[in-house]
This record gives C-alpha cells, sequence and structure tokens, in this order.
C-alpha cells in the first residue's frame, strides 16, 4: 500500500543535494543505526544504506554540524537487538531470546557499544528534558503531527534547541511544517514534488 503523504515540511532529495558548512541537522536514528552498526545490511538494502552514508560523509567533509538525541539509545538499542535476534534465530520472540539465550546479549551490548560511541564521537547531543511538560507537549503534537512517540520527542527537542533540518528516511517527518526534511524516502520524495514542497539548493 502506498502511503498519502500530506507534506507540511520542506522536502530535500539527497540524492542531488550537497550538505554546506553552515548547514546544521538531527540526524534521525534509522540514519544512525545504518551509519554505525556493523549489520544494518541484514535488515535493509545496500543502496539505500549507501545513499545515506554518501550524503553523511560529505557532510563530514564540509564540517556540517550534526546532531543527535539521546532518545535515539533506546530506539537504536531496540533495533540492534531485534536484528541481533532475528539473526540468531527468527523463531525467537523477544523475551525468548533475551533471558533464554543470555550468552547473546554480549554480542548485543558489543553492537550496541560500537555503535553508540561512533554516534557520539561523530555529533553533538541536542539534549531535552523529558518530564511531564514534555510529555504534554509532546502529546498535543500527536494530534496534529503523524509521528511515533520517539519521533515526537525528537521533534520536541528540535525545537527547543532551534533546528529546523533532519536527515532520516522517516517519510512521517515531512508532516511537520517549519522543517526541512533531508531524505532519500522515494516516496516522501514522490509526494513532495506533486505538491510543490521539494525543495532545490
Amino acid at each position: 500500500m502506498v502511503v498519502s503523504y500530506t507534506v507540511k515540511a520542506k522536502v530535500v532529495d539527497i540524492r542531488s543535494d550537497t550538505p554546506k558548512k553552515e548547514d546544521t541537522f538531527v540526524v534521525d536514528t534509522n540514519v544512525w543505526y545504518w551509519l554505525t552498526y556493523t549489520k544494518a545490511s541484514t535488515a535493509t538494502s545496500l543502496p539505500k544504506i549507501d545513499i545515506y552514508s554518501s550524503y553523511f560523509s560529505k557532510a563530514l567533509a564540509v564540517e556540517s554540524f550534526l546532531l543527535y538525541n539521546a532518545l535515539s539509545f533506546a530506539e537504536l538499542a531496540h533495533n540492534i537487538e531485534k536484528t541481533e535476534r532475528k539473526i540468531f534465530s527468527s523463531k525467537l520472540n523477544p523475551k525468548e531470546y533475551r533471558h533464554n539465550h543470555s550468552a547473546e546479549r554480549t554480542t548485543v551490548f558489543n553492537e550496541l557499544e560500537t555503535a553508540w560511541n561512533q554516534v557520539t564521537s561523530i555529533a553533538v547531543c541536542t539534549d531535552i528534558l523529558v518530564n511531564e511538560a514534555t510529555a504534554k507537549a509532546t502529546l498535543q503534537r500527536f494530534k496534529t503531527q503523524l509521528l511515533d512517540g520517539y519521533d515526537l520527542l525528537i521533534l520536541e527537542a528540535m525545537e527547543k534547541s532551534g533546528v529546523k533540518q533532519i536527515i532520516t528516511d522517516d517519510g512521517d517527518y515531512v508532516n511537520v511544517s517549519g522543517i526541512t526534511v533531508f531524505t532519500a524516502n522515494n516516496s516522501a520524495i514522490a509526494a513532495a514534488t506533486s505538491q510543490g514542497k521539494l525543495l532545490i539548493r
């Protein structure tokens, strides 16, 4: 089924864009997963990984300012454990894998530690205090912005830090006005093109 995106953000196709030194980007968890997890290609096609890796390398080369959010740690840990479980045995549910094959936890830990160390050595943290006020603000966003809970909190952190650009493959972000989404997501780019929201820089 094709996703019908209503595009409110500006959208940049990273396959034809060149990052600039003055760019400040929040990097979404899916991109960190592909860039830092050694077995990401077991869950994602290599062409997609290569596109994001190439754009990321260009951003590093021109010294764009790169940010991560500490909330990405939880999502990254979840995704790495999920992939490691599927590699080990696709028949196990998460609890069986975690408790009945606890020796595998060392593999998950090593992969996560390596990935997270790369994230924190490349980028700067954009913090958000997750408290009752943040939860209420995020709940209000939930009404009008079609993102999951992790992404709504990342969006809240972006707003608090004044950052307007995100590198992500998650098409949900195109629904958010006032930001610029740097992506190679074909559906999001097609929707942005047809709705006059594709930005050529």
